[in-house]
């Protein structure tokens, strides 16, 4: 399926985080953070945005941002500009 977000919007697909054990301690999946970095997979159509984020970038954004949807087994959040904090250059 195919998603164009408008406007100031992009679709990001949600990175998992690699689980982390240390000695025998196990964390609830309750308990843990959701992710907060993601590659972005649409770009939506304003042309400012269009500039400074692509395709393929991967991005930081805020705590509570964005709405969830699952395409084809994947998760993707809908995030507008403003909850993008930053784009992470590796």
């Amino acid at each position: 399926m195919m998603v164009q977000p408008l406007d100031d919007r992009i679709l990001v697909e949600v990175q998992e985080e690699e689980i982390q054990k240390v000695g025998s301690i196990i964390i609830p999946d309750t308990a843990k953070e959701k992710p907060r970095i993601g590659v972005v997979h649409e770009v939506g159509t304003d042309e400012d945005l269009k500039e400074n984020i692509k395709k393929g970038d991967k991005v930081f954004y805020s705590k509570y941002a964005g709405d969830e949807i699952s395409i084809d087994g994947k998760d993707y959040l809908f995030i507008q500009r403003g909850d993008i904090l930053g784009i992470i250059k590796d």
